[in-house]
């Protein structure tokens, strides 16, 4: 069962994405590149789209869905947690599974955000620290997200 705290952390992650609240199924839908002008929507939740788009010059991303998980990293939670389909329920598992694998369950539990923010930022570019040479949202805007969610802190 999912903590309220997972929950929150799962909304804060979106949040730093760029997905919460965005495109028709609360950025359930949304493509890598979208933005509120020239936005690129999943057509169905039947698997993950695996389209690649180009970001910048250097950089190019398959990322779909509310937490931007991309196509090779879907194949293999896919069959790992043996996931039928992309929809939000199996969104939700594989991000879960991705926090899971960092260790960072626990310190979400306990609180400890900023812990985890540090252990998942290899899985989220958009996190401090992801060292992807995109945006990065600061420990601050991100534990703000967290805690608007419903999320507490030790």
């Amino acid at each position: 069962m999912t903590t309220s705290n997972q929950t929150a952390f799962l909304d804060m992650i979106a949040f730093s994405e760029g997905t919460q609240a965005v495109g028709h199924h609360n950025g359930y839908d949304v493509i890598v590149g979208s933005t509120p002008a020239s936005m690129r929507r999943i057509d169905s939740f039947d698997d993950h789209p695996r389209v690649t788009m180009q970001l910048n010059s250097k950089l190019w991303s398959s990322a779909a869905g509310r937490y931007q998980i991309t196509a090779p990293t879907w194949a293999v939670l896919k069959l790992r947690l043996k996931l039928p389909d992309f929809s939000p329920g199996s969104q939700d598992k594989a991000a879960l599974e991705l926090i899971r694998e960092k260790g960072a369950i626990d310190m979400i539990d306990a609180g400890k955000i900023t812990d985890a923010i540090i252990a998942c930022a290899p899985i989220w570019a958009s996190f401090p620290g992801a060292g992807y040479n995109q945006h990065e949202n600061s420990f601050s805007d991100l534990i703000d997200a967290y805690k608007k969610a419903g999320g507490t802190v030790s």
